[in-house]
């Protein structure tokens, strides 16, 4: 599938301020990352089992 025809959601927390955020777009076979100040820099593709497992990690505090 190419990146450029996923549906990109950007972080809640991003803010009009320019604020370091990330935006994230999810298929069945993996969940992509990139910087939403620039969305033509390099992206992260992970599998849904490890993206879920980063988002239980960072949510521990």
């Amino acid at each position: 599938m190419s990146t450029s025809s996923l549906t990109w959601f950007r972080s809640s927390y991003s803010g009009s301020q320019g604020a370091d955020c990330v935006e994230v777009a999810a298929c069945p076979t993996a969940v992509h990352v990139r910087d939403s100040k620039d969305q033509h820099s390099p992206e992260l593709a992970l599998s849904p089992t490890a993206w879920g497992e980063f988002v239980a990690y960072a949510t521990r505090g």
